[in-house]
């Protein structure tokens, strides 16, 4: 049961991470998205110690770091 709630909080962080932060080279489908939120709250679990809401705040930084990452690194489809 614990995968399934990782693979749905990883979704919602990696959406929402989407929302604040759109651009033009972005991952479009929803497993890019859903390993992104994933990453993105793994980087904050390194990183933060916190509980709650800012856990959570703290994902969705993280998935809008590895989002400016992922955008800087792979090349725009033609």
């Amino acid at each position: 049961m614990g995968i399934i709630w990782t693979i749905i909080i990883g979704a919602v962080i990696g959406a929402v991470a989407k929302f604040i932060m759109p651009g033009e080279n972005e991952p479009k489908g929803f497993v890019m998205t859903t390993i992104l939120g994933i990453a993105g709250a793994v980087l904050a679990g390194f990183v933060s110690s916190g509980g709650g809401i800012w856990s959570f705040v703290a994902s969705v930084i993280g998935a809008m770091i590895l989002l400016f990452v992922y955008s800087r690194v792979v090349k725009p489809k033609a």
